[in-house]
């Protein structure tokens, strides 16, 4: 437990990655990508599986997620792979300077709203308020997933 606190510490002092908050409590309340939504809001459930191929890819199934602004959603994720996964929801740039702490810290756990991670054959959900439009990103920032394909675009339409 020391050593991930200290983990923690470095991460927050090394980083502007965790400037906008920390992973023992979480982002604020508002990103740009949303916010956490009311599970009595929800208008459409999204099933994504996360999963590893033969030949060494790592998929998330879709890659693709078409949202509209102020949408509340479900994100169903089944890890069907053979070992841990993430799911972390964000801007392009804050996906990539969160891959970086990870790299550093890969045992480093999540405690964040727009972020899951699962063991292999588990299943989670993340409720998720999108109240920007945009293009924005999801991915496991576990090292070696994103580059082995673990990554997804979402995009975030007007109403």
């Amino acid at each position: 437990m020391k050593i991930y606190a200290l983990a923690l510490a470095l991460a927050a002092i090394a980083s502007p990655a965790l400037a906008s908050g920390n992973h023992a409590g979480g982002h604020g309340e508002k990103m740009a990508v949303g916010e956490p939504g009311d599970k009595s809001k929800v208008t459409q459930t999204i099933r994504v599986t996360m999963r590893e191929t033969e030949d060494g890819k790592m998929l998330y199934q879709p890659a693709v997620i078409k949202v509209r602004k102020d949408q509340t959603v479900k994100i169903s994720i089944k890890n069907a792979g053979e070992s841990d996964h993430e799911f972390v929801l964000d801007q392009e740039d804050k996906i990539l300077e969160h891959k970086k702490v990870m790299e550093k810290f890969p045992e480093m756990e999540h405690a964040d709203p727009n972020s899951i991670r699962l063991a292999a054959r588990q299943s989670g959900e993340i409720i998720w308020k999108f109240t920007t439009g945009g293009e924005f990103k999801f991915a496991c920032l576990i090292p070696g997933h994103y580059e082995a394909g673990m990554h997804g675009d979402v995009t975030v339409a007007g109403k």
